[in-house]
């Protein structure tokens, strides 16, 4: 009962939140723009068996691609996400976060807010390079991470800055309006993790945008309300799917899964931007 009652809540606030756009979004809104940053490829292709619960990818293999955002808000920037760090793993970028910002002539001070979808390793990577931003995750990934005995996956040491005190964190319950005029939100999705969520940017030109995190990693899942086995919950997983799903139909929008590189070339390829 609980559980249904806090996604019967987190319902009646997307509707608030997706809804119209507040006044000062429709008279002098600021600009709003949206790059992808490379943030590492499979070199090999992975065993994606453990991607559903069902037994639908049994003996079969992926590539993944794992990405990262720059959203420009007037003169305000959000990252998303931050993938892996460079030289961790084969899969890692090989230019960091930080240099490929260089290239657009932004310092990392520059950046007002992180925002981490969720907790594991290939999201979170490089969020320590950016001490001075006021860091968004969700408040059950959160909690997850400043855990006594943070479990295994819960990517915790690159949040040692911002666990002891040293950066401003925000953990979100639900959704966040990132900069307060209804073009930037953070959308609850739990379920691959308690605390996770997506990002829904309303583009002027391109039209709204949704960054999916990890709700779905490709889209056979995706289309099929698939749950990998590791996910924290099956239930919220299908909820969270179906919650995208609508979102999208309703704003006609363009859907990206992070991880899937069929969506690479939905969005200009760097340094270009989206508008």
């Amino acid at each position: 009962m609980l559980k249904q009652l806090s996604m019967l809540a987190l319902g009646l606030l997307a509707g608030a939140l997706i809804g119209p756009p507040a006044a000062s979004a429709q008279a002098g809104a600021a600009e709003l723009t949206l790059r992808r940053f490379d943030c590492g490829n499979d070199v090999t292709p992975r065993d994606i068996a453990r991607w559903s619960d069902a037994f639908a990818y049994e003996g079969q293999k992926r590539h993944f691609t794992f990405s990262c955002y720059l959203v420009r808000h007037g003169d305000e920037y959000l990252i998303w996400d931050t993938g892996f760090a460079p030289g961790s793993n084969p899969s890692a970028p090989k230019a960091s976060l930080t240099d490929q910002l260089a290239q657009l002539g932004l310092a990392p001070d520059r950046i007002k807010y992180v925002g981490i979808s969720h907790y594991h390793g290939d999201h979170t990577g490089q969020v320590s390079q950016f001490p001075n931003a006021t860091l968004l995750i969700g408040k059950g990934d959160w909690e997850a991470i400043t855990a006594p005995k943070p479990a295994p996956g819960v990517n915790f040491p690159p949040f040692e800055h911002w666990i002891h005190g040293g950066g401003k964190v925000e953990p979100v319950p639900l959704d966040k309006d990132v900069f307060g005029d209804g073009t930037v939100i953070m959308l609850a999705t739990p379920g691959h993790t308690p605390g996770h969520h997506s990002l829904l940017v309303k583009l002027k030109e391109k039209g709204a945008v949704i960054l999916s995190g990890d709700a779905a990693h490709f889209h056979e899942n995706y289309d099929s309300d698939g749950v990998p086995s590791f996910n924290t919950s099956r239930a919220e997983t299908v909820a969270s799917l179906e919650r995208l799903k609508n979102i999208a139909a309703r704003l006609n929008a363009t859907v990206v899964l992070q991880h899937d590189t069929r969506d690479v070339d939905k969005l200009p390829a760097f340094p270009a931007e989206a508008r």
